[in-house]
């Protein structure tokens, strides 16, 4: 991993996170326990702060940035999908962010929602809680169904299960 500093800001990681070696986190980025981050993430909190809650995976190619007056939270057991984009936005816990799908400035995404692959939820929107907002710009389709809660739970132990896996073969002390 490669961690750098900003000004008087460094990256946070606990020993209980994963952070693959070929992943980027510059400046006020907090990781807190059990968070995984896949090759080629980009978190940068150079402006403002990023945080990644407890148990919530980041994973390949995503980038995450928090410009000035637009920190970005990432609540616990949330899923940030494959080359997913983050911009000053909040997500509130147990929440999935589909692959390539790309969040914008002053976003609430609520607990439980789901912004399906490839959409564009649009600067100051607010997504209910147990949501599925879907296309360009993103717009609330249904409520989210308890299966889709119960796939994220496991597909997030698995990933946490395939990061100790990873830690292991990587030789670091971090899983």
């Amino acid at each position: 991993m490669s961690t750098r500093s900003y000004r008087d800001k460094k990256p946070e990681i606990p020993a209980s996170a994963y952070v693959d070696r070929d992943s980027i986190l510059i400046g006020d980025v907090v990781l807190e326990d059990d968070v995984t981050i896949w090759p080629g993430a980009i978190l940068r909190g150079d402006d403002d702060r990023v945080v990644i809650r407890k148990g919530s995976a980041v994973m390949d190619a995503s980038f995450i940035e928090a410009p000035r007056g637009g920190p970005v939270t990432v609540g616990r057991g949330c899923l940030v999908s494959h080359g997913a984009r983050l911009h000053g936005c909040t997500v509130e816990d147990c929440a999935l962010i589909g692959i390539g799908a790309i969040v914008l400035d002053g976003v609430t995404l609520g607990r439980g929602s789901i912004v399906a692959a490839g959409s564009v939820v649009t600067p100051g929107t607010m997504i209910p809680p147990e949501s599925l907002a879907l296309g360009t710009p993103a717009k609330v389709a249904r409520t989210t169904t308890d299966d889709e809660a119960s796939w994220l739970e496991r597909e997030l132990r698995g990933v946490r299960e395939k990061a100790k896996v990873y830690a292991r073969a990587e030789g670091e002390s971090r899983a």
